[in-house]
């Protein structure tokens, strides 16, 4: 006690800084840096979560990077995020800012916008399964053959399963990206758009010489936080596909799925680990990526 008394007021600062960061360090130290760890060293091995741990080198590694499924399921997951953030902003934008300048029951639009991110996605996936059922269940083939259009194999095909799962995956997270877009154009001063308009300038002008502009720090967070959303996408894909995991010939697989597969149904720890870790890796270079190119310059 006699030694705390000692300290200058800058040092007492420091002691209590870090008596306040302890918890939360000790929390990310046992609950996120510790697994990650131990997942890294599981990737080096041979492990079937009964017997010892068997030191196997890049062994792991070699077998995932000679495994065709591995390059198809990579392909399926870059296609999510190369289709589903783009997809999910420019919509989510086009209603924040239409819903923005909205009066007339704003609040209750606002809500129903953000009720789809509220919702379960186990619960979500499987109403939007049934829709894409055929006739006379799914709702899409019904409308399509109310006016004598053909019906469409949503989920059983190569070619229309994957976008027929992105469709829900973009819907869900709409609300929460127009909420943040909301809160991002409420922030933009309004005497630009005054100033703007008395100058005569044009919307169009507007928008991209005052809107986007400001708005780019909203635009790197949801871009990031999206983009690891859809690397990450496994509710929706696994239950709409449960009948076969993964869609017709592994056509929707993402790589979380079959992470999830190699470890609690082939009991391969130390392949799912590499698998893990190589998702670890693409989520990093991709965040640092986005992050560079979408910096202010």
């Amino acid at each position: 006690m006699k030694l705390y008394r000692d300290l200058t007021i800058h040092q007492k600062q420091i002691v209590w800084a870090w008596t306040f960061l302890a918890l939360p360090v000790l929390f990310y130290g046992v609950i996120r840096f510790y697994p990650t760890g131990n997942a890294i060293l599981i990737s080096f091995q041979d492990w079937n979560l009964l017997g010892d741990r068997t030191w196997t080198g890049f062994d792991n590694y070699s077998t995932l990077f000679a495994d065709p499924v591995f390059w198809k399921v990579f392909k399926n997951t870059f296609v999510y995020l190369l289709l589903g953030t783009p997809i999910s902003l420019v919509i989510s934008f086009v209603i924040a800012y239409h819903l923005d300048k909205t009066r007339f029951l704003h609040g209750f639009l606002r809500m129903l916008y953000f009720l789809p991110f509220m919702t379960s996605a186990v619960a979500m996936a499987w109403v939007w399964r049934w829709f894409y059922q055929p006739v006379p269940i799914g709702l899409f083939n019904n409308a399509l053959a109310s006016v004598g259009i053909p019906q469409i194999n949503f989920l059983n095909s190569t070619t229309n399963a994957l976008p027929a799962i992105l469709a829900p995956a973009v819907w869900a997270g709409l609300g929460f990206q127009i909420i943040i877009f909301m809160a991002g154009l409420r922030a933009i001063p309004r005497s630009y758009y005054e100033a703007a308009r008395i100058d005569g300038v044009s919307t169009w002008s507007i928008l991209w010489e005052i809107t986007l502009p400001l708005l780019k720090p909203t635009i790197v967070f949801l871009v990031v936080f999206s983009s690891i959303g859809f690397l990450r996408i496994f509710d929706h894909v696994f239950n709409m596909t449960t009948n076969n995991p993964g869609g017709p010939l592994n056509a929707t697989k993402p790589l979380v799925l079959m992470i999830y597969q190699t470890a609690f149904s082939s009991f391969d720890m130390g392949y799912a680990a590499a698998q893990t870790v190589v998702l670890f890796v693409v989520l990093l270079v991709v965040s640092l990526l986005q992050l560079r190119l979408l910096r202010d310059r």
